[in-house]
């Protein structure tokens, strides 16, 4: 029995799931903390995934390794491969301003989206650098190399040998804003637009390419080496997307997106056009206010979220014509930063807890919903939906989700599906097959209802009351 392990290296922690490589059943997993904070060193992250590996039982008999990471960060390295300052991560908001003046200062968001498939915004990997050429020029003038966390931690495993045998994978590079996803090919004007000067960026491997053997003694010695991938990514290899599957997340932030035969470019930003770790697309939308939204209302009703379900499930469809715009935080889809949530349609026979609960679950999934026609706009098939994430674990959820989003909804059990689909990559290199190995995680739910467009033609309408309200003139004017 070959065994194959996936990491993910996330925000806030580490995991390794070791699997069989033939039937993908878990053998033994870990887990190590990361540190809190928007700029981490890398070297967290090594300390981590060794503990994680040792809580896991080692590596010794691990025939491949891959690893999944968050998207995005800047890990920044001089001529010897040394790491110039912690590194910026995607959640790190200090280059909006970079963004945006590199949007504006080449070509516009239309030309963005038809270079590399996306318009920066703060998180990308091109956006931070700006951000250190225009604030930090002296690490800027130092750096000799750019890469991503997975490809840094893949690089460590394979001994870092030099800058020249840093590694990644086209899903990963399609978030930094400086490759394209459509021509396989690396933007080094974009990049040198953003730093001001030329650098040694990863080799773009292809879905099954290795990335070379480990050679890290007392960690791992001689196992195959995946060429690893993006979160999101190994995300839909973990939960077994497919061309015309749509996977929604629902965490503390949403993410929808599917797995497409083609690229997408939408100057709008709206849709991020990644690439994915199988040879195919990922475009990928992103809301803040998603699984929150069930934990605010849960807390204004006075109930756990098992009696907010039940309340909702109780209520009608529609809410009785009860719309709540859940932009609790603002919001990015749409980009309304400053706006806040709004109930609409407040009457007497709809102000009851049932009512305001469904209103919630309702207008969480219709700005979802919203993310999924962005993606159908660009060309992505949406057969079904793979519903995933914490917010999953809601019933009210679950049994609404396909009258909103118009389509059968799966939902996988809970699991660790960054890791493993790294895992599953892991065992793809191995095999060296045509495609990924069919793990079919068992106890999948469908659910199934008729859909309720009126419910998101009345979200619609009330999602332009959102816009902030001036403040009142301090002279009591009107």
């Amino acid at each position: 029995m070959a065994l194959v392990a996936g990491v993910d290296s996330s925000t806030q922690s580490c995991k390794v799931v070791i699997r069989d490589a033939d039937t993908g059943a878990l053998v033994r997993e870990g887990r190590a903390d990361h540190p809190e904070g928007t700029e981490v060193h890398p070297d967290h992250w090594w300390v981590a995934l060794r503990e994680a590996i040792a809580a896991a039982g080692g590596l010794d008999d691990v025939a491949a390794v891959a690893v999944a990471a968050q998207q995005h960060g800047m890990v920044a390295l001089d001529e010897r491969g040394e790491v110039i300052r912690p590194a910026l991560l995607w959640n790190d908001t200090r280059s909006a301003g970079a963004a945006d003046r590199l949007v504006a200062g080449h070509g516009g968001p239309q030309a963005w989206a038809d270079g590399v498939g996306s318009v920066p915004v703060a998180s990308f990997t091109v956006s931070k650098l700006a951000w250190l050429a225009e604030h930090e020029p002296r690490s800027a003038d130092r750096l000799a190399a750019v890469c991503l966390p997975h490809d840094w931690l893949t690089w460590k495993l394979s001994g870092a040998a030099g800058l020249d045998t840093l590694v990644t994978d086209r899903g990963d590079a399609s978030g930094t804003g400086y490759f394209s996803p459509a021509t396989g090919r690396y933007r080094r004007d974009l990049l040198q637009a953003a730093v001001g000067h030329d650098a040694v960026l990863p080799r773009v491997l292809g879905p099954v390419e290795p990335a070379g053997m480990s050679r890290v003694p007392r960690i791992s010695v001689g196992a195959v080496l995946g060429p690893g991938t993006g979160d999101n990514m190994a995300a839909a290899l973990g939960v077994g997307a497919e061309p015309g599957d749509v996977v929604v997340s629902v965490g503390t932030s949403g993410t929808v997106f599917a797995v497409a035969e083609v690229p997408a470019a939408d100057p709008s930003g709206i849709v991020a056009g990644f690439a994915d770790a199988t040879g195919r697309y990922l475009p990928l939308v992103c809301t803040l206010n998603a699984a929150r939204v069930l934990d605010a209302t849960a807390r204004i009703l006075g109930v756990d979220h098992a009696e907010l379900s039940a309340l909702a499930l109780d209520a009608p469809a529609g809410a009785g014509g009860l719309a709540l715009v859940p932009y609790f935080e603002g919001e990015r889809t749409p980009n309304r930063p400053d706006s806040t949530g709004a109930l609409h349609g407040l009457r007497l026979e709809t102000a009851n807890r049932g009512h305001l609960a469904r209103a919630a679950i309702e207008g969480l999934l219709c700005g979802l919903a919203d993310g999924l026609d962005a993606l159908v706009e660009q060309g992505a098939r949406a057969e079904r939906v793979l519903l995933v994430g914490g917010g999953a674990r809601s019933e009210g959820l679950r049994r609404i989700a396909p009258a909103v989003l118009g389509r059968p909804v799966v939902v996988p059990p809970p699991g660790e599906y960054v890791a493993d689909g790294a895992a599953r990559q892991a065992a793809w290199v191995l095999s060296r097959a045509p495609e990924p190995p069919r793990w079919k995680p068992g106890g999948t739910q469908e659910f199934q209802a008729d859909p309720t467009p009126a419910v998101r033609r009345r979200y619609a309408a009330a999602r332009d009351l959102t816009l902030p309200i001036p403040d009142a003139d301090p002279a009591g004017a009107t």
